[in-house]
């Protein structure tokens, strides 16, 4: 089976639109289609575009990360543009589940980061002075993303574990005590500090996540848990890597648009979201379609019916 049959026979499985309305306040059990969300800027080319998209889905919910079109990280963007897009979320009926934003998704000083291709002394120099100027900039980031954070009424905003290094187990703890610290002023704003597993970072399986989040006991730090990142690094999601995981900690899931279409990469989301529900699991799953080229945003349409299929069935 061809990639272009295997998404067209799950598109032809699942029906354009939803018929059943979504309800309100859901605060866990069945993870149906009310606690549904998808990353705004991967589904969309504006952001009328992507309040389009939610509306055919009947959706309550949007991740943001990146404008739609362009125009930088909404956790960067002045007060006046925040509000008028808090106000178009809002008179569309559309409530925000997560802020990604990029904190910390860069080399930490004095680690040596893993690198795919070799580096001349003069780029590593650079990177490292960018590096630094990143991390010096890093509660500024923080003080940005959590005025956002009110503005559009989200209380959960994520971070990363910075790039990763040759040994990403060695700087743990220094790692804990940064992402420790930075969550002293986001929980005395209401703010929720949630740690995604990424693959080029240094939390990028389960197994990595949770040891990171065993050192730092801030109980307004969490886990975005995206399901398919640590598939690179030959980790089992499920049942295996969620099995490693803090279910109390659990605050976001991402489903990749290649976790629920592509042949060999296809997640069990009938098991996963059986078992988030069945341990109590209280959050969104949003769709980070990230199937990207020219199908893009026709990729989401099919990531999006697959996910509501799945979600409902489950």
């Amino acid at each position: 089976m061809t990639r272009r049959e295997w998404i067209a026979t799950l598109a032809a499985a699942a029906p354009l639109a939803v018929s059943a309305a979504p309800k309100s306040g859901s605060t866990g059990g069945k993870i149906g289609l009310s606690r549904l969300s998808a990353i705004s800027d991967e589904i969309a080319t504006s952001p009328d575009g992507a309040l389009a998209f939610a509306k055919l889905y009947n959706m309550q919910w949007l991740e943001l990360r990146n404008v739609p079109g362009g125009g930088g990280e909404y956790s960067r963007l002045d007060e006046t543009k925040l509000k008028s897009a808090a106000q178009s979320f809002k008179e569309n009926g559309i409530r925000i589940s997560f802020l990604n934003t990029g904190m910390l998704k860069f080399g930490l000083p004095g680690s040596e980061v893993k690198s795919n291709r070799p580096e001349t002394p003069e780029q590593k120099k650079t990177r490292a002075e960018r590096d630094q100027k990143r991390f010096d900039e890093r509660l500024k980031w923080l003080e940005d993303s959590i005025r956002a954070c009110h503005i559009l009424e989200v209380k959960d905003v994520r971070v990363f574990a910075f790039t990763r290094a040759t040994e990403p187990g060695k700087h743990y703890q220094r790692i804990a005590e940064i992402i420790g610290e930075m969550s002293i002023p986001a929980e005395r704003e209401g703010i929720r500090l949630l740690l995604e597993n990424e693959t080029s970072c240094n939390a990028a399986t389960c197994e990595e996540s949770a040891a990171l989040l065993k050192l730092i006991p801030s109980k307004s730090v969490g886990l975005n848990w995206d399901v398919l990142n640590g598939f690179d690094m030959k980790e089992p999601a499920f049942p295996h890597g969620y099995s490693l995981l803090p279910k109390n900690r659990i605050w976001n899931v991402q489903a990749k648009g290649k976790s629920l279409l592509e042949e060999g990469k296809v997640q069990d989301w009938h098991g996963i979201i059986r078992a988030l529900a069945r341990d109590g699991y209280t959050g969104c799953l949003g769709l980070e379609n990230h199937m990207f080229g020219r199908m893009l945003f026709t990729n989401a349409h099919y990531a999006m019916r697959e996910l509501i299929r799945v979600a409902e069935t489950a």
